[in-house]
């Protein structure tokens, strides 16, 4: 599931990071993209915790609901995913020059080489 990130900046400060589905999940970063992979490294995280405490996760709020509802109107929002409770292994046959450029615009977009192929099967699946 993807979830909304609010990324906001101060002065003299880093970019911050929080989650208004998550209230106190928060990261920061130096720059945007270390900002953004800390988002991911936080919300996966602070999930995981979630569900080893058993706590119920709701389903992400809409982005309109967040952008009105933003206590800092500055504040970019970008998504972040949150993978499902349970993955399970395959095993697929790749040409090598596929791969290559799977595992480079999986690097791009600061994905694993399995998320780049779940996105994209879910992205080809709404087609």
């Amino acid at each position: 599931m993807n979830y909304i990130a609010l990324i906001h900046k101060e002065n003299n400060s880093d970019y911050g990071v929080s989650f208004p589905d998550f209230p106190g999940c928060i990261t920061a970063g130096k720059t945007l993209d270390e900002s953004k992979t800390m988002a991911q490294e936080a919300i996966t995280t602070h999930v995981e915790i979630l569900r080893e405490m058993g706590e119920h996760i709701n389903p992400p709020s809409s982005l309109e609901e967040i952008m009105q509802n933003r206590e800092d109107k500055e504040a970019v929002a970008f998504l972040v995913n949150v993978p499902s409770e349970k993955a399970i292994r395959v095993n697929i046959t790749v040409p090598e020059d596929n791969l290559i450029t799977i595992d480079k615009r999986a690097k791009k977009y600061h994905m694993t080489r399995s998320a780049f192929f779940a996105e994209a099967a879910m992205k080809y699946r709404k087609i």
